[in-house]
């Protein structure tokens, strides 16, 4: 039984919520959403890649990462931190710098009836540059950001129920 509700966010700013069912635990699905190279393997269609920070293995709390990518055929970079962690129930990861006047991504992880993972992400974001930015998020952002999450969710899912395990 799930027993996760969706925290009130800002309304103001776009906002979505995709739920993936996994068929893994929460535990080893958790731990693949922070490995840093199953987030770049899930990327590589925008080239993302870690620069700066953590750049190899699982992040913790209070870790940052600078990640380089390529979107809309613009190569951007962005540092996010992981704000709070509490293993395997949920962790935040928040834009420090980069292209987003504010981006909040909350990955929710709870087990359902089977032991497997329904894994839930709330992500808010707000683009820079005033009305300018509001156009963006209209046509381009608001459709391009949860594509993007989806596509990072079918690779954390793929290796979560086809791949053993560590240790």
């Amino acid at each position: 039984m799930l027993t996760w509700s969706a925290p009130f966010y800002d309304r103001r700013m776009p906002g979505f919520e995709i739920v993936t069912h996994v068929m893994a635990p929460p535990e080893r699905v958790f731990d693949l959403s922070l490995d840093v190279e199953v987030h770049t393997a899930s990327m590589a269609g925008s080239s993302e890649e870690p620069v700066a920070g953590v750049t190899s293995g699982g992040l913790r709390p209070g870790d940052t990462v600078t990640w380089r990518a390529r979107h809309f055929g613009v190569l951007w970079r962005m540092t996010s931190v992981i704000s709070a962690y509490d293993r395997p129930g949920y962790f935040v990861d928040e834009q420090v710098s980069g292209p987003f006047k504010r981006w909040h991504h909350a990955h929710h992880f709870e087990s359902d009836d089977h032991g497997d993972t329904m894994m839930i992400d709330v992500v808010e974001f707000a683009a820079p540059l005033g009305p300018l930015g509001k156009v963006a998020e209209i046509l381009a952002l608001r459709s391009y950001m949860p594509d993007l999450i989806r596509v990072r969710n079918r690779y954390i899912k793929q290796v979560a129920e086809t791949t053993p395990a560590a240790g």
